[in-house]
């Protein structure tokens, strides 16, 4: 079964800086479109960047040049490479994949910014 393994995410400092890894399986493509989204606690699950198989990359507003999206092709792994956290970073980030069965979400790696 196809699979998203995401890693990198722990405990931060307010203004610190992570590095999330979305490593794919096999069958998955990266080269099709990519993406993170987060679920802070009670809240639902947003969008936070998009990496298209064509086009630009596409980030969400609160993210104002924060955060990165980029892939390692030879590698089939996705990174979101995040800095000046703050504590609304908080959350519980998740890689997504657009394949042909459909979209496959990783199991999420938690995030959590704080003194």
């Amino acid at each position: 079964q196809e699979h998203l393994v995401e890693s990198g995410g722990g405990l931060v400092q307010p203004g610190g800086s992570l590095k999330l890894s979305c490593a794919a399986s096999a069958r998955i493509s990266i080269v099709n479109t990519m993406a993170w989204y987060r679920q802070a606690p009670g809240k639902e699950r947003e969008f936070v960047a998009a990496m298209p198989s064509g086009g630009n990359v596409r980030y969400a507003d609160f993210v104002e040049g924060r955060f990165t999206i980029s892939r390692n092709i030879a590698k089939n792994t996705v990174y979101l490479e995040m800095n000046s956290l703050n504590a609304e970073d908080t959350a519980v980030y998740y890689c997504r994949a657009t394949t042909p069965w459909g979209m496959i979400w990783g199991q999420g790696t938690q995030v959590t910014v704080s003194s």
